[in-house]
């Protein structure tokens, strides 16, 4: 299906059926694109940034679903450790980062100092300073050693982001994602509004530029990042042919235990072999 050709409902969001077809377009390119970087032995690092419940998490997810975690894989750091603490701030990051052949999707990332660490008052106006001055460094090292550096920020508005907290809220399985984190986040938005631009003043450089995605839609901020993302990366198409499947071997002597032998889970749903005995 061509985009041009999507389908949208009365209040601007694209139709279910269509959202889907895309999707699964999109994730049929994401599979060519991760067997050209496995081949080629592209080195990729996909940086997702953004304010709490713009849905960076769920982007990642679909970019993942189809793809095989040896080559592309999530990276989530938690609190650093003692040890960690002791480093250099961006060593931690970058034990982390691709080998040739890999793609890594940081869900959070050393931006964490100018973001939360920033506004919360974890790191000292020095430590905040020397970030932004060796960030941009770093991150030239990076493009300069041959990696493919790609930074996306998922802007919210104030008022869509207050509809997700109290979604989650009403949500028993998704009331885990309100962490006392995002609360005080909640109660500072203009705080974390000035550290972003910052950021983006010291940040934002030629050789790893910020990509904005606007993210008050989760079904059209996650087809335009997959697809910008695409775009990134020239790729060609390496998908494997179908294979022949060789003939199964004869089972010879071998003789099955008896079912009732083994231990089976409840069949809750359906039923299970030894039942039917």
């Amino acid at each position: 299906m061509d985009p041009a050709d999507v389908r949208y409902k009365s209040n601007g969001k694209i139709k279910k059926k269509d959202y889907k077809r895309e999707l699964d377009r999109l994730q049929e390119e994401l599979v060519k694109l991760q067997h050209w970087i496995e081949a080629e032995g592209l080195k990729v690092c996909v940086v997702f940034e953004g304010r709490d419940a713009a849905g960076k998490g769920g982007v990642i997810k679909r970019i993942m679903r189809r793809l095989n975690p040896r080559v592309v894989r999530i990276e989530a750091l938690g609190k650093p450790t003692e040890r960690e603490r002791g480093q250099w701030y961006f060593q931690r990051y970058a034990e982390r980062l691709p080998t040739e052949g890999e793609m890594v999707l940081f869900d959070r990332s050393w931006y964490n100092r100018a973001g939360v660490e920033r506004v919360m008052g974890f790191c000292t106006d020095e430590e905040y300073e020397r970030f932004l001055t060796q960030c941009p460094t770093f991150e030239q090292m990076l493009v300069n050693s041959g990696m493919i550096l790609i930074k996306y920020w998922f802007s919210i508005s104030d008022e869509e982001q207050e509809r997700r907290f109290r979604k989650r809220n009403q949500d028993p399985k998704k009331r885990w994602k309100l962490s006392p984190m995002d609360l005080e986040a909640r109660a500072r938005w203009e705080e974390y509004s000035k550290a972003k631009d910052e950021m983006f003043v010291h940040t934002d450089i030629e050789a790893a530029p910020w990509h904005v995605v606007h993210a008050d839609v989760k079904k059209h901020a996650r087809l335009n990042c997959i697809t910008h993302l695409l775009e990134q990366i020239p790729y060609e198409d390496l998908t494997p042919d179908p294979i022949e499947l060789p003939p199964r071997e004869d089972r010879g002597t071998y003789d099955r235990p008896p079912i009732d032998s083994q231990t089976w889970i409840p069949a809750v749903y359906g039923s299970n072999p030894v039942d039917e005995e």
